[in-house]
């Protein structure tokens, strides 16, 4: 058992000779080559073995020839082992390398291709990552671009839109101040007409900023379907009456709903104005509201004609003023829509439309309220 024991520890402190000097030899090369590391942990494995096996043998007074022999046999290994370490050391670099050519490909702003070669498992998980990182990168170019080419429409729009009021509020004032007008009284009205459309596209521009910026701050509480719809017919029934359009809302049930009150309240005015503004004389515009399984359905129903098939999936995006078959109102710059949409997602909501007979149909739908 004590000899046991002895050659245990001669294998140990020649094994542990060889591991210290492993280990400094990885310190001295740890900025070098993986390849180079993996041939420092081959030979420190061997040379444990031999350096444990040369204190054992000479502890146990071993015969020159067998000592050659032992020799021999760890240095066969050794050579083995060293090949094989250096074998696999270079396949990883060259991996490595593609990997790296990859993803400098990937930052110059294309797309990662994942080098062809087999890898070992934890270059395939990385190859996997930066392939995934790579697609929600290029769809968040295709959103910044898209959302660039908005801006840049919108400034377009935005810009049209003001230049005709201002424009106007010009000619009016300049004609004022010459005194060549017979009726002050009639351009004052239209000066504060020009004036409040000016202050709603304002309002509409600073709404939708807030939107798309995530500073749209909702301040919810539980409220009725019912109340909401009642109070957003009776702002819209004055312009309602101007057009000649009958408002009808006999379908509203009432459900709860926690939402913001004054931003769910603009809302259903956006739709309503704008469903009125698109239906003929004599037209309706039916509003109604529902529970469907767990969430609440609002929907606004005007006669407008009907929307392209191509135009449906636009009709929510900044700017969008519609067709021949919706005429743009000189009253609005496109934003009423876009903001309806901003609203109702932010209130983990959507919204939708689709055509109906004579017209289209405007769909709300929010979550109901908890019990």
């Amino acid at each position: 058992m004590r000899d046991l024991l002895l050659i245990a520890l001669y294998a140990f402190l020649g094994a542990a000779a060889a591991g210290l000097l492993g280990a400094l030899a990885l310190r001295l090369l740890r900025r070098r080559s993986i390849a180079v590391s993996l041939a420092v942990v081959a030979a420190v494995a061997v040379g444990a073995m031999l350096a444990g096996t040369l204190a054992v043998a000479r502890a146990m007074f071993l015969s020159s020839h067998d000592l050659t022999v032992v020799t021999t046999v760890v240095a066969m290994a050794a050579a083995v082992s060293l090949a094989t370490a250096l074998l696999l050391g270079r396949q990883v670099v060259v991996i490595c390398r593609d990997l790296a050519r990859a993803a400098r490909r990937f930052g110059e702003g294309g797309t990662f291709t994942a080098p062809g070669a087999t890898a070992p498992a934890e270059l395939r998980a990385l190859s996997r990552e930066l392939t995934a990182t790579s697609e929600l990168l290029t769809a968040a170019r295709e959103r910044e671009r898209a959302l660039e080419t908005s801006r840049r429409e919108l400034v377009a729009w935005i810009s049209h839109d003001l230049r005709t009021p201002l424009a106007g509020l010009r000619a009016m004032s300049e004609a004022l101040e010459d005194g060549v007008v017979t009726d002050p009284a009639r351009y004052h009205r239209q000066i504060r007409t020009e004036v409040d459309r000016l202050n709603s596209m304002v309002g509409d521009l600073f709404e939708l900023s807030r939107i798309h910026a995530g500073a749209l701050a909702l301040t919810t509480a539980r409220v009725s379907m019912y109340d909401l719809v009642g109070d957003a017919l009776a702002g819209a029934d004055p312009l309602a009456r101007e057009h000649g359009v009958r408002l009808v809302g006999n379908r509203v049930a009432a459900v709860p709903v926690e939402v913001d009150g004054k931003e769910m309240t603009r809302v259903l005015a956006n739709l309503l104005v704008n469903a009125i503004r698109h239906t003929p004389a004599d037209g309706t515009v039916a509003v109604a509201a529902e529970l469907r399984a767990d969430s609440v359905v609002l929907s606004v129903t005007d006669g407008c004609g009907g929307i392209p098939e191509s135009d449906l999936p636009n009709v929510f995006d900044t700017g969008w003023r519609g067709t021949a078959a919706r005429t743009p109102s000189p009253a609005g710059a496109g934003l009423g829509l876009a903001i309806v949409r901003g609203i109702v997602e932010a209130h983990a909501g959507r919204a939708a439309v689709h055509n109906v007979t004579g017209g289209c149909r405007f769909e709300v739908t929010l979550p109901a309220a908890r019990s």
